[in-house]
């Protein structure tokens, strides 16, 4: 990490001083957003994702304590400083046992105050993401988990366990990313295997998973380990389990209650410490009434359910991630294309996005390839965001009927605690809040 991707966010009404700390900050290499109403600071929150946020305490719309709690609710991982004048420092002091990670003082003794004190904080974020080095090819965790925070403190929780989790969410919504980061956040030192049930013809998937001797079967001439075995101590990710075959399902259950199993053509047993995490896009509830499913495996898997919330319910997180996008597939492709028109940005917020992210990175390289300017702009190339898809109108219907679903369902399951529901649903408590209410939920 460097000082330009560090995003502070400064919310102070005093105009002059919000001049003179944004210069001190953007001076040294941060990138800061300057605002002068907390109301305001509320609403971009979700668009900017500063790691951290100064403001002032005392403010007529709304003071210091809570905007910090609000903010909060949306950034749980976000620090937290406040502005206070002298005569106010014993109250600076009481309101960061509210929450608050350090103050300063208005006027500013020198400005090397404000330096110090925002290097503290990079330095500390910079930590942090150097102990979960992520590969090229994956999102920082900001944008992997934006707009779902309460998902990403909830997979920080669970990652460092033994216990296996079971992701739920739409194809293209990032489970294999969210998995491998939960495998990062883990500290395991084996690696990072995952295997798609779904592609895998039935006949090899066994020998994919448990690996296999020479001559086990015609064209095995020689021995191979198994997904299990490259894993080690890892973690390994089964992507579309509900797609594994009776049989298998029964020799996967073994595996899971034994800890042990054994090549094909093999009497020698295997220990496996691997930690597994699964994921489906089906109701893996529903085929097990169906008797598509073992129930008991079902509850093996299900120790630690988590949904993963579609593209179409972060919309207030569409515009980070594709910012995102823009830049990873601009820098891949050779191409100086920096940003996305406020047209086409509108569209991208308001579409249904039925691929979720896999889709709206698709659309971004596409406006990416044909674009004639440094920006992206809604054309005939891209106008599938939007107007374009005559299915659009019935889709938001059901994306209604389904968002109303999975709600009743997370309270169903957390027995009406609306904190945790927000945190399987992996949004924020008020939206869920806003959401129960718009529905008319009981």
């Amino acid at each position: 990490m460097n000082r330009q991707d560090f995003r502070i966010m400064v919310v102070d009404d005093d105009r002059s001083f919000l001049a003179l700390i944004t210069k001190i900050l953007s001076d040294e290499g941060y990138t800061v957003k300057a605002l002068g109403d907390p109301a305001e600071a509320i609403d971009v929150m979700m668009q900017f994702y500063p790691h951290l946020v100064i403001t002032d305490l005392k403010m007529p719309q709304m003071d210091g304590v809570e905007l910090m709690q609000r903010l909060r609710e949306d950034a749980p991982f976000c620090s937290f400083v406040l502005i206070t004048a002298y005569a106010t420092v014993d109250t600076a002091v009481a309101a960061m046992k509210s929450g608050a990670s350090d103050y300063i003082t208005k006027p500013l003794k020198s400005p090397d105050e404000l330096r110090t004190l925002a290097q503290k904080f990079f330095d500390i974020e910079k930590m942090n993401s150097e102990k979960e080095v992520l590969p090229e090819d994956m999102p920082p965790m900001d944008v992997l988990f934006a707009g779902m925070e309460g998902i990403m403190q909830t997979a920080r929780e669970v990652a460092p366990l033994d216990t296996t989790v079971m992701l739920y969410g739409e194809t293209g919504a990032g489970k294999s990313l969210i998995a491998n980061a939960m495998h990062i956040m883990s500290g395991r030192p084996g690696l990072f295997v995952d295997i798609n049930c779904a592609v895998i013809p039935e006949n090899l998937l066994e020998s994919e998973l448990f690996g296999y001797e020479k001559g086990a079967f015609t064209g095995a001439v020689s021995a191979k380990k198994g997904k299990f075995e490259l894993a080690g101590d890892g973690t390994i990710f089964l992507d579309e389990v509900s797609e594994m075959s009776p049989t298998l399902q029964a020799k996967f259950l073994k595996v899971l209650q034994d800890k042990k199993f054994e090549r094909l053509g093999s009497l020698n047993t295997i220990k496996t410490d691997a930690r597994i995490i699964a994921a489906t896009n089906r109701d893996l509830k529903a085929l097990v009434d169906e008797k598509k499913f073992r129930e008991d495996l079902y509850y093996r898997l299900n120790v630690f359910p988590m949904t993963i919330s579609p593209l179409r319910s972060r919309r207030d997180a569409i515009e980070h991630i594709a910012k995102y996008l823009l830049k990873r597939i601009s820098a891949r492709l050779g191409k100086l294309v920096t940003g996305i028109s406020d047209e086409l940005m509108q569209k991208m917020k308001t579409y249904s996005w039925p691929g979720n992210i896999r889709e709206l990175q698709n659309v971004i390289e596409r406006g990416i390839i044909v674009s004639k300017s440094s920006s992206l702009v809604l054309s005939d190339s891209i106008s599938g965001v939007g107007s374009s898809s005559s299915s659009a109108p019935e889709m938001g219907l059901d994306i209604k009927s389904a968002e109303k679903a999975a709600i009743e369902n997370a309270l169903v399951r957390t027995a009406g605690n609306r904190k945790e529901a927000s945190a399987i649903l992996g949004i924020s408590l008020r939206a869920l809040q806003y959401k129960i209410k718009e529905y008319g939920i009981k």
